[in-house]
């Protein structure tokens, strides 16, 4: 079985609605329509996958009370290349049920750390002229802000980054959770869920 690589950066953005003209602009359509996702990032009481660099995740996109089929997401150590891109190990698979899913992550010893919030929007282009493989352009509207990601090979993401104004000194290669605990400090708040104030 091939080893699937995830190379990807993020970039912190005013609004949405600069997003969405850019990338509407450069002539990508949304391939999955906004939705909101809940994360839960799962770990061992001595949070022995964080302090290795891992992430095990149950991912769910729907209503918060009615989410679809969960995402399962294994991620191992990342590593900052050369060129700022985040590069890291990826497998996934979707089951059935996340009470179910929790329960046998539960059942092996892991259970929920940290949960994150967001609403989604993902985009693609067709390839063009020139380009041998494509990549995805997410945005992310998060608790902490607007983020947008860039997912594919190296040069199709430099190559993206410069065509909606962008550069490598805007790359962001840390995980939401990272920048949550940043987020945290930075405002003087105690560590907790990052999720959007219910009303």
């Amino acid at each position: 079985m091939a080893t699937q690589i995830e190379v990807e950066v993020k970039i912190a953005a005013t609004s949405a609605a600069r997003i969405r003209k850019l990338l509407r602009g450069a002539k990508f359509v949304a391939t999955s329509p906004r939705a909101f996702e809940q994360n839960l990032v799962l770990d061992d009481e001595r949070g022995s996958l964080k302090a290795r660099g891992l992430l095990l995740r149950v991912r769910t996109t729907g209503k918060r009370d009615a989410g679809q089929a969960p995402l399962c997401t294994f991620k191992g150590p990342a590593t900052e290349t050369r060129t700022h891109h985040k590069q890291r190990v990826e497998r996934e698979f979707s089951a059935s049920s996340a009470v179910e899913c929790l329960a046998v992550f539960e059942g092996i010893g892991y259970r929920p750390a940290f949960r994150y919030e967001k609403f989604r929007t993902v985009y693609a282009r067709r390839a063009r002229k020139g380009e041998k493989s494509n990549g995805l352009a997410v945005l992310d509207e998060t608790p902490i802000g607007v983020f947008m990601e860039l997912e594919g090979p190296a040069m199709w993401i430099d190559r993206t980054a410069r065509e909606l104004g962008f550069s490598r000194i805007d790359y962001i290669t840390k995980s939401y959770s990272r920048l949550w605990e940043q987020w945290c400090v930075e405002h003087e708040l105690p560590p907790g869920d990052m999720v959007f104030p219910r009303a």
